[in-house]
């Protein structure tokens, strides 16, 4: 068995809520995109350039909402995947989607005639930015606020609806589905929280809670950004916390062990991508 063969199945029955990345050569990690997907284009034609079979892609979340190409957006993300799977010697692991604060959004307004008051989440998700992918899949919140007040049945049929036509979107449905909580270099995710750091890497959407383990982080990873200043020490095994989107948009940052990289992609900013070893050292960081 090869060791790349062995590190496939070593992953199959780990927590499929996290992505293990093992030792790779180089990390690309891409910040929140937020539906644009020009810059996305771009930046996969710089990372096409510097891509070597070895190395993982990780897109930090935040892939939807806000921008209105929805649709574009998840096309170049599934394309680009084809493309890279075509090259000898990688696999589908190597190629990772992070949950964020857009995507939880999505998956539960496909749920929402489960939620206790479904006009007040519809509401809020509106709000949050939402809007434009709700459009993007034939829905409006006018329908959705008409359904609501139908009750339950008239709004699992307004859901349903919603999905069925995203499902007409080959492999939308599936990369949604896939979406992972966080991904990692070498220590499993059962680490608690404590400050004997090795020099792995953790990847995250926008935040989390540097007093739980990991495994309990829970949606804090995309609304836990509060929690991401006060990395001051290695949160368990990792020297390094990486994340993509930042909701006080202040822009790309490092600190002792935290790295922000939103350029405010989807706000009128660049999207942003940075090249890491595998101990989450900095190799390179680019924008487009």
């Amino acid at each position: 068995m090869s060791v790349r063969t062995g590190m496939a199945d070593q992953q199959k029955t780990a927590d499929t809520r996290f992505a293990a990345l093992g030792r790779p050569r180089h990390i690309w990690a891409v910040g929140a995109i937020h539906a644009q997907p020009d810059r996305l284009e771009a930046m996969h034609h710089a990372i096409a350039r510097r891509f070597r079979p070895g190395d993982r892609l990780v897109y930090l979340g935040n892939l939807i909402g806000h921008g209105e190409r929805t649709i574009e957006t998840i096309d170049q993300l599934l394309a680009f995947r084809r493309a890279l799977l075509a090259v000898p010697g990688m696999l589908a692991t190597d190629i990772v989607y992070l949950r964020g604060a857009q995507e939880e959004m999505w998956q539960k307004l496909l749920q929402l005639h489960f939620a206790p008051d479904p006009r007040q989440v519809l509401d809020w998700m509106m709000k949050q930015g939402v809007g434009p992918t709700l459009a993007a899949y034939g829905g409006t919140p006018e329908s959705g606020m008409a359904a609501a007040r139908g009750g339950a049945v008239m709004l699992g049929r307004w859901t349903r609806a919603l999905r069925q036509r995203m499902q007409t979107h080959p492999g939308h449905d599936t990369l949604f589905n896939a979406l992972r909580r966080a991904a990692h270099t070498g220590a499993p995710p059962t680490t608690t929280a404590t400050a004997d750091g090795d020099g792995g890497v953790l990847m995250v959407s926008a935040g989390l809670d540097p007093a739980r383990p990991l495994a309990d982080q829970g949606d804090a990873f995309w609304w836990g950004s509060g929690g991401f200043a006060k990395l001051l020490a290695p949160y368990g095994p990792f020297t390094r916390v990486v994340r993509g989107f930042d909701p006080l948009h202040r822009g790309v940052s490092a600190g002792p062990v935290g790295l922000t990289l939103d350029g405010g992609c989807g706000f009128g900013g660049p999207l942003v991508c940075a090249g890491l070893e595998a101990n989450g050292a900095v190799i390179e960081l680019f924008q487009v």
